[in-house]
């Protein structure tokens, strides 16, 4: 069992105006939504990857995964379906951590994200190490359940949160863009809330 946070140590993602960003309902609710079905996970043979343009390539185990410094982040959510959730809490490891533990090469620029069952989403690096960008498997004080990542899932606030890859395996860093699912199939790569980047112009 991990301790419980201490709130002095609660990373709060900043709050950009408007807080509730333009085309976008505040809700309590937490809907789900994904494409497929949801993944059925055995801990036991469970790792996450790190490969690409890094220093030292990783693989964890989920126990060692658990092992690394935690940290937990108070964030808000915007979904692309234009609803948002204010106040999340989110328990995990942060994507900065797991950079440093690889080394990240000086080309490299962007990152492509691995999920179950193909499923893929990119990003760069930039937005990525961002303090308040994590790997989570809890939320607001509970594990993930498996409808909304579990076990882990990356969390990025700053984006519509199809950026926020469920079931992610896998980061693969690149010097290059490389646009994932959702992205491929009409989706903004930029992903910006504020800027209402929901939809591509390609």
């Amino acid at each position: 069992m991990n301790p419980r946070p201490d709130p002095a140590d609660t990373v709060v993602s900043p709050l950009q105006e408007p807080r509730l960003p333009p085309g976008q309902v505040r809700t309590d609710k937490w809907p789900v939504l994904h494409y497929g079905s949801v993944p059925k996970v055995d801990l036991g043979a469970w790792d996450l990857k790190v490969y690409g343009m890094v220093e030292r390539p990783a693989r964890w185990t989920w126990t060692e995964f658990q092992a690394l410094p935690q940290v937990t982040v108070r964030s808000d959510i915007h979904c692309v379906t234009r609803w948002s959730r204010f106040d999340n809490e989110w328990r995990g490891v942060s994507f900065a951590e797991v950079m440093r533990q690889v080394g990240v090469k000086p080309e490299a620029r962007f990152a492509i994200v691995h999920a179950e069952q193909g499923f893929t989403t990119n990003l760069a690096l930039t937005e990525l190490i961002k303090d308040d960008v994590l790997f989570a498997y809890q939320h607001d004080g509970v594990d993930l359940t498996p409808e909304h990542g579990w076990p882990l899932r990356l969390v990025v606030p700053r984006r519509y949160f199809w950026k926020s890859a469920k079931w992610v395996r896998a980061i693969e860093l690149t010097d290059r863009d490389r646009p994932g699912f959702w992205e491929q199939n009409g989706y903004h790569n930029e992903a910006n809330p504020w800027s209402e980047e929901r939809f591509s112009d390609w």
